[in-house]
């Protein structure tokens, strides 16, 4: 799905130890691998039909946190519309989230590459006409789909996690969260996902307006 920057993305972040020159006895600080929150990793793999079960129209109900890394409880809730279109036999397809009550809209490209296994994930926000320069890489472990990238939040180096639950054939689940300790998740935006009739909702592909 997407990310809230929608543009700017992803600053490596690295933690090293220094050699400090302490006592002559004293042995040379070891160095420690990056800090990461629980189960961040850029090596998570899938199959190239992933998302095929995503493919045609689907009605949702999105919940955004308002304000994301302060501790805040406080969301706002709005419906949106989706179409997706599946390409080059499943190894690519695209997604438009048409979200009326905020009067804006966002598409996502996702591609598979055969040779790591893994798909890359690529948000464009309509109110800003960028796509993220760097994917969310990832992929589905039986129903489970999990892809992480580093990002900057607002000028705050983050993680970043995008969750995909394939509930049944009608109903699936995205969530995302943001790291901001490297330590745990906030979760800042979900949606919720009940397929429906592609004749009604869409129009070559995308949402109808």
């Amino acid at each position: 799905m997407r990310k809230l920057s929608g543009s700017g993305r992803y600053l490596l972040m690295s933690v090293a130890i220094g050699m400090g020159a302490m006592a002559a006895a004293a042995p040379a600080p070891a160095q420690t691998a990056s800090a990461a929150p629980p189960g961040y990793t850029m090596s998570r793999t899938g199959s190239v039909h992933d998302f095929d079960y995503f493919a045609g129209a689907w009605l949702t109900h999105q919940r955004k946190l308002k304000a994301r890394g302060v501790g805040s409880n406080d969301w706002e809730e709005f419906p949106a519309t989706l179409c997706m279109t599946t390409y080059l036999d499943g190894a690519a397809n695209v997604d438009e989230l048409y979200m009326p009550t905020k009067h804006s809209a966002g598409l996502t490209l996702r591609t598979f590459d055969p040779h790591t296994h893994q798909w890359s994930i690529y948000w464009i926000n309509s109110t800003i006409g960028k796509i993220d320069p760097v994917p969310e890489v990832g992929g589905f472990d039986g129903d489970h789909g999990e892809f992480y990238a580093p990002d900057v939040d607002a000028g705050r180096p983050v993680k970043t996690r995008y969750i995909w639950t394939k509930i049944n054939h009608d109903h699936a689940r995205w969530e995302q969260a943001f790291s901001f300790d490297d330590k745990t998740w906030e979760t800042n935006w979900i949606g919720e996902f009940e397929r429906a009739d592609a004749a009604q909702l869409c129009r070559n592909g995308q949402p109808k307006r």
